[in-house]
């Protein structure tokens, strides 16, 4: 059940990425993260309440709060957004390849996690399966913001803002693993969720000034109700549900799906083929999720 919940919480991301296209060409991108958060916070303030078996907030675990949604929920988007459109989807893919290596590494110093030999073969497919997905020829095609050009290309400056949010997803799990003993997957969810939304306020509110709310149809605002409701809540609660019983490495396999669930969108939704190169690519990603989550004969549960 854990594996299941990190499963399908990076697919879905994955796929709300793909079906982001439109929403960036339709949105600025800070103005975007803004509706994102309040949308999500009109949906779950009942999960803002703590329930009677949980303890008290300590101002360690506030902390913690704060730097898993100012990393995970805020800086994650914004460099990931930023960064695709200042360098190439092929090098964007690439550094993302690197997601579950970052997450093993950062669990191993931080939370004195032991990368056993099936984590870091499963790490090994995961990197050589984005990889190749990465380098596959793609036709897929970069949006202009709407009503303006497209933004100039500095690959080095985009590669170095996707790389920032390969950090930022590292310290997510991370920094989640260390909340899960402490708060309930759903208060977490909210909690993180709300901060989102008070970090963004500012930029949200001067760009939501002078933007032209009419000119935006009714399927980009059921869209956007899907962002909002997948990037906030679905994701985050399955990531933590899945999280709570599982090593943040071995969780970190997980993000190859990521990627994989993205092409997929991009083939079946968006109209883009699958070349052999990239099938190659899927099966050695998957083959390293089969590896990381096989059970073993003899182990009851995952080690610490």
């Amino acid at each position: 059940m854990a594996h299941g919940c990190l499963a399908l919480s990076m697919s879905l991301v994955g796929i709300y990425v793909a079906l982001s296209k439109p929403l960036v060409a339709a949105f600025p991108v800070l103005l975007l993260a803004w509706l994102r958060f309040g949308i999500a916070a009109l949906a779950m303030p009942h999960w803002l309440r703590r329930p009677p078996d949980e303890p008290a907030m300590t101002p360690r675990t506030r902390g913690l709060v704060f730097m898993e949604s100012f990393l995970g929920n805020f800086m994650f988007s914004i460099c990931m957004l930023f960064g695709v459109s200042l360098t190439s989807a092929v090098s964007a893919g690439v550094i993302m390849a690197s997601i579950p290596a970052a997450i093993a590494v950062a669990g191993f110093v931080f939370l004195g996690e032991r990368i056993t030999w099936r984590t870091g073969l499963a790490i090994g497919c995961a990197a050589l399966g984005i990889g190749l997905l990465a380098l596959a020829p793609s036709t897929s095609s970069v949006q202009a913001p709407a009503g303006g050009d497209a933004r100039p290309a500095l690959p080095w400056l985009g590669n170095a803002l996707v790389f920032c949010a390969v950090l930022c997803e590292a310290a997510y799990a991370v920094i989640g693993k260390s909340l899960t003993g402490r708060l309930g997957p759903k208060r977490i969810s909210s909690l993180i969720n709300l901060w989102g939304f008070a970090l963004s306020t500012p930029f949200g509110l001067w760009l939501a000034w002078r933007f032209d709310f009419g000119a935006v149809g009714g399927g980009t605002w059921l869209l956007l109700l899907f962002y909002a409701m997948a990037a906030s809540i679905w994701t985050v609660w399955l990531w933590m549900t899945g999280l709570a019983r599982v090593p943040a490495s071995q969780a970190g396999v997980f993000a190859v799906l990521l990627p994989v669930s993205a092409a997929l969108v991009g083939v079946f939704a968006l109209g883009e083929t699958l070349s052999t190169a990239q099938l190659a690519a899927f099966v050695v990603a998957l083959s390293g999720v089969m590896l990381a989550t096989w059970p073993q004969r003899g182990v009851d549960g995952p080690s610490r």
